[in-house]
C-alpha cells in the first residue's frame, strides 16, 4: 500500500483514550506538556478528561467539527475504531498508540510517542487511507439505522442456545441460506479482526474487496466469500419469533427482527491512518508471530 506524505495543516489537536488505563495518569499530563512546548490547541473526550484538567472537554461524536489537524489514541484498537469512526467524515488523521498488547491499528508504542510526535512536527509522517464499509438497516421498507465501520459490520444471535438464520445477496442475486453463530460483512482492514479468527483470509488492506465469513456455520461446505467493494450485499434475517443483533465494529449495536434487511457496500468515507513503522507485512509477522518457530 503506497501512503502519502502528511502535513499538519494548523495546529490543534485531539485525544481519545481508553477509559480507566492506569498509563494514562502519566502519559496524559506529559503529552500536554509537549503540545503546550510547541504551541498547539488541545481538546480532549470525556475518558480523557480526568487526566487532562483545565483542557477542553469535547464529547466525542463533536470532534470533527473542531477541526483538528490529527486525533492522538491512547489504548488499542477498539478506541481507535471509535474514534475512525468519529473523524472520518471530515479526513482527520488518526495516531494510534497501542496501550494494549495485539493492535493491527494502533501501531505507536508507548516508549515512541514523543519520537513520532516530532515526525509530524517535521512533516516526515505519512498516512494510510482505509476503506470503510456502509450498512443501512431496512425494517419494512423503512431506513431504521446508518451506520459506517472501518473493520466490519456483524450479524448475530441474541441467544446463546440458538443459530441465526439469514439469507445473503450480493448485487441481488441469491448466494445462500446460512445457519449460523454470526455473519460477518468485513473490510479489508478488519480481516485480521473477528473474520480472522472465524477462519475468514487475510486481506492487505488495499486490496479492493468485501469479505463475507459466516462463524460456526452449520453447513460445512459454507466458507467466507471475497467479493468486489462495488459490490452491495444484502442480508434478510430469518429470526421468527426471535431477534438478532447486528454490531458495528463491535461496539454500536442494533436489534433484528424477522425479515429486517442489513445493506453493506463500499462506504463514501475513508480513514486516514498515520503510518511510522514497516509494513503491513511486518505487522503480520509481529502480531501473529508469522516466521517463528
Amino acid at each position: 500500500m503506497q501512503a502519502e506524505t502528511f502535513s499538519p495543516s494548523g495546529k490543534a489537536v485531539a485525544i481519545f483514550s481508553k477509559p480507566g488505563h492506569e498509563q494514562l495518569v502519566t502519559l496524559v499530563p506529559e503529552l500536554l506538556k509537549w503540545f503546550q512546548e510547541h504551541k498547539y490547541d488541545v481538546v480532549v473526550d470525556s475518558e480523557t478528561s480526568s487526566y487532562a484538567p483545565r483542557t477542553e472537554v469535547v464529547p466525542r461524536e463533536e470532534m470533527a467539527a473542531r477541526k483538528p489537524s490529527f486525533v492522538v489514541v491512547l489504548g488499542g484498537d477498539g478506541t481507535l475504531l471509535s474514534a475512525a469512526r468519529a473523524v472520518s467524515k471530515a479526513g482527520i488523521p488518526v495516531m494510534g498508540v497501542n496501550l494494549g498488547s495485539l493492535g493491527f491499528l494502533a501501531e505507536v508504542p508507548i516508549d515512541d510517542v514523543f519520537p513520532t510526535l516530532q515526525s509530524i512536527e517535521d512533516n516526515c509522517c505519512q498516512f494510510e487511507t482505509r476503506a470503510m464499509v456502509h450498512c443501512d438497516v431496512l425494517r419494512k421498507h423503512a431506513l431504521v439505522g446508518q451506520y459506517d465501520a472501518l473493520n466490519d459490520v456483524v450479524l448475530g444471535k441474541s441467544t446463546v442456545a440458538r443459530l441465526n438464520y439469514c439469507d445473503l445477496f450480493i448485487d441481488g442475486a441469491f448466494v445462500s441460506s446460512y445457519q449460523a453463530d454470526s455473519l460477518i460483512v468485513s473490510t479489508p482492514t478488519g480481516s485480521t479482526a473477528y473474520s480472522l479468527a472465524a477462519g475468514g483470509p487475510v486481506l492487505e488492506p488495499s486490496v479492493e474487496a468485501i469479505v463475507i465469513t459466516p462463524v460456526a456455520e452449520h453447513s460445512l461446505t459454507h466458507r467466507a466469500l471475497v467479493v468486489p467493494n462495488t459490490s452491495e450485499i444484502e442480508i434478510v434475517a430469518k429470526t421468527g419469533r426471535d431477534e438478532a443483533y447486528l454490531s458495528v465494529d463491535g461496539q454500536i449495536g442494533i436489534p433484528i427482527y424477522d425479515g429486517d434487511r442489513i445493506r453493506c457496500k463500499r462506504s463514501q468515507y475513508r480513514v486516514k491512518l498515520l503510518r511510522f513503522q514497516g509494513t503491513f507485512f511486518d505487522a503480520l509477522r509481529a502480531k501473529l508471530k508469522w516466521g517463528q518457530r
